[in-house]
């Protein structure tokens, strides 16, 4: 069985997860880290909880979510994956952060690749690959059938979807990929977002105004 630890980090308040099983093999989603203290957070807490990270993963490549990329690829001596419809935003993290107040530097570009329909497997759990461009061209989300989960990234939030007037969003690409390929899932299906509150497949069918 999944168990999930929600970290909130960097001043954009990215959601970062950290995904784990009974083998002690773990999943690093959005590290987000900025500050120092945020780095030795996640270390503590991997630390104390005697885990063993196996894959760390972007969910897309807006600069807010590609902080602490380079710390934990450092830390735990992994690549970082991401689809490669965003690889080109690790270039433009560091521009894209002026544009909002905040100094970074770009993260290094030497990663893996995610693919639709990919599974990545730690312990004796699974993950599924599903790509939903829209808020960017490479936004993915990593599901559990087994555990009843999905961790979107800024693809779908509480109550709202993710924001598409940055370059390479598409409105109408998001809502039909949503419909599509998350509201498809079941119900009960717990949905852990890059920002704010979990919220669950069914509560979003129901009340969503973006997708009525």
């Amino acid at each position: 069985m999944i168990e999930i630890k929600k970290f909130t980090f960097n001043p954009v308040s990215v959601n970062a997860y950290l995904l784990w099983n009974e083998t002690k093999e773990a999943v690093l989603i959005d590290p987000a880290c900025y500050y120092k203290e945020e780095e030795a957070e996640l270390c503590f807490f991997v630390l104390e909880h005697d885990l063993k990270i196996v894959y760390i993963l972007n969910t897309h490549g807006h600069f807010d979510h590609l902080m602490g990329n380079d710390f934990a690829a450092k830390a735990w001596a992994l690549p970082v994956l991401i689809h490669q419809g965003d690889k080109f935003m690790q270039d433009q993290a560091r521009q894209h952060a002026q544009m909002f107040g905040i100094t970074m530097a770009n993260p290094s570009s030497d990663s893996g690749l995610l693919t639709e329909g990919e599974v990545i497997t730690f312990g004796n759990s699974e993950l599924k690959v599903i790509h939903v461009p829209g808020h960017s061209p490479g936004s993915v989300a990593f599901y559990s059938e087994k555990d009843k989960l999905v961790v979107v990234g800024d693809i779908l939030f509480e109550g709202s979807v993710g924001r598409t007037d940055l370059p390479g969003g598409n409105h109408e690409l998001l809502i039909s990929g949503i419909k599509k390929k998350l509201m498809t899932l079941d119900d009960a299906v717990k949905v852990c977002s890059g920002h704010g509150n979990d919220t669950t497949i069914g509560w979003e069918k129901r009340t969503n105004p973006f997708l009525k």
